[in-house]
């Protein structure tokens, strides 16, 4: 018999090796290997899918939950710098030791069906919420969701945060294509909650199909904004004078009112009093979201990777005083629409520092900069090997009233905050 590995770096490296494909959407061998361990939660599972905003929702229902006294279980992909972050206890990371107890059990179970990266990790996550019974699991969707592993999970409440164009080669290429792999996550006489206002088709005829309730943003949930505070207003009623989210950016109140719905939607079995609310919103942490890193020049992280996310971090960049110069330091995958993204950050940025990502699917710096080039009206572009060069260089070059925002993909990130 082999032997299994031993510590979790040899656990991720075995993980990798297992099946032939990084990405095989499809649930038959999860939900076989679920039930072979017996993984049936008993209690509250939240999921959370969508294009964009999923970890920021996942964050904050996780902040909110903890302060009002629960033992949160929060699974989240993909991580920054170290795996642990995706199994999160108490808002607690999973020790190597848990994480490779349950990797251990899986492995024992599966016999010879084959899970990939992803499944293999979902279970793990769920075999530790299991054994040190939390009151409540919230799921991240890792891609799409009516065929994700975390589907194999009933939820109690799904949200949908927003539906935009994203891997497409999975998913399909339009918006409601999209929105109808998203939908997959409702459940039959849950409530279902999509947090953009501009809602797709596909999701109300998911509803509608599967027997869920829609709570759609703008319609059976909404917020205001005052000056220093804002409302929210749901079907469980209004919650005044709230303190504006811990996550820094224009949509954050997008997302903290899709919470307050789902903590509404759960309101019998996990009862939140306003404390915990306005606690959980002013401690909530996320790193790689709108990042702002302390010093000077400011030094700006954001893991967005398709325009949508983009467009976003570019209405944040414009609501910030004028900077004399910006400089952005990025690298992205090159299955991603490098060109939207391009073009939705054009007029933020005054120097592009282009760098290579050393992953299977990472672009090199010098497609990257054929595509920027020609996007490009005006401005400089550089190529650097890495990251870490490139915001070296960033650092070097600008003066400390400038702004240096890094983006474009997790990896880009990850190498940032190891460099910084």
């Amino acid at each position: 018999m082999q032997q299994l590995p031993q510590s979790l770096q040899e656990w991720l490296l075995y993980l990798e090796s297992l099946h032939p494909k990084t990405i095989a959407l499809g649930l038959e061998r999860v939900v076989e290997v679920k039930q072979r361990l017996q993984l049936e939660p008993t209690f509250p599972v939240i999921v959370v899918g969508g294009t964009n905003g999923k970890g920021s929702v996942c964050a904050m229902l996780e902040s909110i939950l903890h302060a009002a006294g629960y033992r949160v279980g929060c699974y989240t992909s993909p991580h920054l710098l170290d795996y642990n972050e995706r199994v999160r206890i108490d808002k607690r990371l999973a020790s190597d030791a848990e994480l490779c107890a349950s990797f251990a059990q899986i492995e024992q179970a599966r016999n010879d069906i084959p899970l990939t990266y992803f499944e293999f990790g979902t279970l793990a996550a769920m075999q530790c919420f299991i054994a040190h019974e939390v009151e409540v699991a919230i799921l991240e969707v890792g891609l799409g969701g009516r065929l994700d592993a975390v589907n194999v999970f009933d939820s109690d409440c799904a949200v949908v945060t927003s539906v935009d164009i994203d891997h497409t080669e999975y998913l399909g290429s339009t918006r409601e294509q999209i929105a109808f792999e998203k939908a997959g996550i409702f459940r039959a006489g849950k409530v279902a909650i999509f947090g953009d206002p501009d809602m797709p088709d596909a999701i109300v005829t998911q509803v509608q199909k599967v027997g869920a309730t829609l709570w759609h943003l703008g319609k059976q949930y909404s917020f205001n904004i005052g000056e220093l505070q804002w409302d929210y207003q749901g079907t469980g009623g209004k919650r005044s004078s709230l303190p504006f989210p811990a996550l820094r950016g224009a949509f954050q109140l997008n997302n903290a009112s899709t919470v307050l719905a789902a903590l509404d939607a759960l309101k019998e079995q996990l009862p939140v009093s306003m404390s915990a609310i306005r606690r959980g919103l002013t401690e909530v942490e996320l790193p790689g979201r709108f990042q702002v890193v302390p010093g000077r020049p400011q030094l700006i992280l954001d893991v967005a990777h398709n325009p949508h996310a983009a467009r976003s971090l570019a209405r944040n960049l414009a609501s910030m005083p004028p900077y004399p110069v910006t400089y952005a330091v990025c690298a992205m995958l090159k299955d991603k629409d490098m060109a939207g993204v391009v073009r939705e950050l054009l007029w933020q940025v005054d120097v592009w520092l282009l760098a290579g990502i050393s992953a299977p699917r990472g672009a090199t710096a010098e497609e990257l900069a054929e595509v920027v080039r020609q996007e490009l009206i005006e401005g400089e572009v550089l190529t650097f090997t890495t990251v870490a060069e490139a915001l070296n260089h960033a650092c070097k070059a600008a003066n400390e009233n400038d702004r240096i925002i890094t983006f474009g993909s997790f990896y880009t990130v990850a190498e940032a905050l190891r460099a910084k």
